[in-house]
């Protein structure tokens, strides 16, 4: 119980941290989204957006690495067992390398061709579209060999030091944007160059602070068959929910290109950055709670697993919660007063993508449980099946001649499918209780969820936002009444007790 208690303490520690980075790295991250739609226009910004889009497709297979390093990393760890995570380290830096090297290979032949013949890009703009292109491949090539040095931090809980170098990186973007709005040169190709150099720069710091604070992080050529064999085993069921994700995302993303242009490409940019920036709140919790998870499972104790994941998706639905419904109620404002020029159907992707992010948080810890479990054979089928849905259903759409906005109606129907096969898959896993989940998690979020609503519906009814006044109204309503309402209906009595000694706490410092 006393160990339970300091890793609630480390959770909510980290989640603080985290909290402060997030803060600080919204306003930057909202404010250079401005300056740089403002700087590229929306053509411009539209075409960084699907361009960027196709490296991101590559992204199946690392992402797939990725999940598998973090975890066997994490999970020695709360084994206590050092020889085992040199390995895991060394085995996945020669892993991220081969990968990065098939990656250059795949976006230099087929990438390069579809960006070329396939995507709608206006002509006099293909040669800065090829630039764009090769500073992003770049780009990700530097952050897929960084995958093993984050995964360590992660895993250690050293929290702030990733919270110091993702505000440094933060800080970088910020003096991008101003330089593009002074600049003289072609804007949209110094954007992608200058975003190139942040990333080669940061990849240097992660490098350089691992191998100096962590004993693992010493590589040495190890060949170890069943290592590698766990790894891509692991990796392997894993590309298919890789390669879903993409699908959902940039193939989709690709889809309104070719049937709407790049302008509704800069709509969905902008909804997709808000969010981005909104969602980091709570990945943010999630960083902070994932490493427990794996480790209250690597040691046995269920009880406190299954807490952790009940408690990680409310939390996670709560967080964010807070945020959306004050965007949602605001947005036409908000965006009016953030961007100087707003994209049509900007508004409508924004509240759709915000709606989907709710119920993809709520999944967010049965995901992880999954990774911490290690079986992820099943979970990578059938929900990775589901969401590969996204595609072709939101290809008919578009083809029927339905709006754009139609392909995130039909992410947030297959989300709440997905949902429920998540369930299905853990109860067959580790014995846990979809009943309980739908009672405890489900049913109490959705409860909250609607009785916060009420008052700032009834408020927006009766007053439009329509100036700073009513603005600040409006959100002062739904922040203070919608966290009323999770405290109070939301929170059981133990969880208010823990909250309220932890705001004690941080106000006696």
């Amino acid at each position: 119980m006393a160990d339970n208690t300091a890793n609630s303490s480390r959770i909510a520690k980290n989640t603080f941290l985290l909290y402060a980075r997030m803060l600080f790295l919204m306003v930057i991250s909202l404010y250079t989204a401005r300056v740089v739609l403002a700087s590229l226009g929306v053509e411009d910004y539209g075409i960084y957006n699907v361009v960027g889009g196709i490296v991101t497709i590559f992204t199946m297979v690392s992402s797939s690495l990725q999940a598998a390093i973090s975890r066997f990393i994490t999970f020695e760890l709360g084994r206590g067992d050092v020889d085992r995570m040199k390995l895991v380290f060394s085995s996945s830096i020669i892993l991220q390398w081969l990968l990065a090297i098939i990656f250059l290979l795949l976006a230099e032949s087929i990438g390069l061709w579809f960006v070329n013949a396939k995507l709608v890009i206006p002509a006099e703009r293909l040669t800065a579209a090829n630039w764009v292109y090769q500073f992003t491949i770049l780009t990700f090539f530097i952050q897929l060999i960084s995958v093993p040095y984050n995964s360590c931090i992660i895993a250690h809980e050293k929290i702030s030091v990733f919270a110091y170098i993702s505000i440094f990186d933060g800080v970088g973007r910020l003096l991008i944007a101003y330089i593009i709005s002074v600049s003289q040169n072609d804007r949209l190709i110094l954007y992608a160059l200058l975003v190139a150099v942040i990333a080669i720069i940061v990849r240097v710091i992660y490098g350089w602070y691992c191998k100096r604070a962590f004993e693992e992080c010493k590589f040495k050529f190890q060949y170890d068959k069943e290592t590698y064999r766990q790894i891509f085993s692991f990796a392997g069921w894993n590309v298919i929910g890789a390669t879903s994700a993409v699908c959902k995302t940039q193939g989709v993303n690709i889809l309104i290109n070719m049937f709407c242009g790049p302008a509704v490409n800069a709509a969905r940019g902008i909804a997709v950055q808000v969010n981005a920036a909104v969602q980091g709140f709570v990945s943010n919790f999630q960083t902070a709670l994932n490493p427990q998870i794996i480790k209250s499972y690597a040691s046995g104790d269920k009880a406190y697993f299954f807490k952790l994941v009940f408690f990680g998706a409310r939390y996670s639905y709560y967080i964010l919660f807070i945020i959306v419904l004050t965007l949602c109620v605001n947005s036409e404002y908000v965006l009016s007063v953030w961007l100087k020029e707003v994209p049509l159907h900007t508004k409508e992707f924004l509240i759709l993508v915000l709606i989907l992010s709710l119920f993809e948080a709520l999944s967010g810890p049965l995901s992880f449980s999954v990774y911490a479990i290690g079986d992820v054979k099943m979970t990578q089928i059938i929900v990775g099946g589901l969401y590969l849905l996204n595609l072709p259903i939101s290809y008919i759409c578009l083809r029927m001649g339905m709006r754009p906005e139609s392909v995130y109606v039909v992410a947030i129907l297959i989300s709440l499918v997905c949902l429920l096969a998540r369930l299905a898959i853990l109860k067959n896993l580790i014995g846990m209780s979809p009943m309980d989940f739908m009672k405890r998690v489900f049913s109490n979020v959705m409860l909250v969820s609607f009785l916060a609503s009420v008052l700032p519906m009834v408020f927006f009814y009766f007053f439009p936002t329509s100036d700073f006044l009513t603005f600040l109204a409006s959100s002062l309503i739904c922040v203070l009444g919608s966290s009323l309402v999770v405290l109070y209906v939301g929170c059981g009595k133990s969880e208010r007790e823990f909250l309220f000694a932890k705001v004690r706490s941080f106000v006696k410092r």
